[in-house]
């Protein structure tokens, strides 16, 4: 297991690192600069040389790549441009809060809701609740998270005065937002529960265990919902890192200062370095969770572990 993650982990490294060059060479094709556009053109052209200088945006591209991996390297990600003599570091660590609240409700409000109604659906297969868990799955994945927060913003926050509609100013401000993020993923995950277990069930160590008499819960929840978790596990991961690092419709309908409409702002911006620590914060959370989620296979299935060679490891 120790050989398996430090091999992971290179090549998290060396995925990072391609996103990282991608991103950069790419964003250097934006029009413009990451200054005042007005403003600077009633500088002259020795004082908008001076800044470009300043800021090493004199450099060629390939050079100030060059000095941008060395920096981070050291754990410098610069200075933000539009948030003036602000660490990008500060930035983001300033806007992730908001983001990573709404985000860890609505996983949790989506994973319970979603593996309930998805357990019970494939016990009660064909019945009512079956039916409704795939109503309530089409429409989860059919409506978008702006029109269910839309939603819930005139209903429960205008007509019927229950929770904030907009603004950041206490956790009750979180809930609409996270709830309007968990449809989505409740209905993903009581689709895959639901269809992996109607397989599950029908396998022949279930009908063995029903036939020896064994408890009907007791078969349910040690065996049919233990082998039906895996493919659940494989559509967290994404998920997960979707939602922890902000939803940009629902921020911005909520009126909600997180990385979401920090990444917009900055590429209206042209702010440079901080569409560049962005990218790196999301890429490295993304291909660590999916990290987590390999090893999490091997946690909830020994044959995975037994299949990898890991006698020992």
């Amino acid at each position: 297991m120790f050989k398996y993650i430090c091999k992971r982990i290179v090549y998290l490294l060396i995925t990072l690192l391609i996103i990282v060059t991608t991103t950069f060479f790419l964003m250097k094709k934006l029009p413009g600069t990451p200054f005042d556009a007005e403003r600077f053109s009633l500088l002259s052209a020795a004082q908008q040389a001076q800044f470009l200088e300043k800021y090493g945006l004199n450099d060629p591209v390939i050079v100030q790549y060059g000095k941008y991996i060395g920096n981070v390297f050291r754990g410098d990600f610069g200075t933000s441009f539009f948030y003036t003599g602000q660490p990008v570091s500060g930035v983001i660590l300033g806007r992730i809060g908001p983001s990573a609240l709404i985000g860890l409700q609505a996983i949790l409000i989506g994973l319970s809701v979603g593996l309930i109604l998805g357990i019970i659906a494939a016990w009660r297969h064909n019945s009512g609740i079956d039916y409704f868990t795939m109503v309530v799955a089409v429409l989860g994945v059919s409506v978008p998270n702006f029109v269910a927060a839309a939603l819930l913003q005139y209903y429960v926050g205008l007509k019927w005065g229950v929770l904030p509609v907009a603004f950041w100013q206490s956790w009750k401000s979180s809930v609409l937002p996270s709830i309007a993020l968990s449809f989505g993923v409740t209905a993903m995950i009581a689709r895959f529960m639901r269809t992996e277990m109607l397989d599950v069930l029908e396998q022949d160590y279930i009908v063995t265990a029903r036939a020896k008499g064994l408890n009907q819960l007791k078969v349910l929840m040690r065996h049919a919902v233990r082998n039906s978790i895996i493919p659940v596990v494989t559509i967290l991961g994404p998920i997960v890192v979707n939602l922890l690092t902000g939803s940009l419709a629902v921020e911005n309908i909520y009126s909600i200062p997180g990385i979401g409409s920090l990444f917009v702002d900055s590429i209206k911006t042209n702010d440079y370095s901080t569409i560049m620590g962005i990218t790196i914060f999301y890429s490295a959370f993304y291909i660590f969770v999916v990290m987590v989620v390999d090893i999490l296979y091997s946690v909830i299935d020994p044959r995975i572990r037994l299949a990898s060679g890991g006698k020992g490891e």
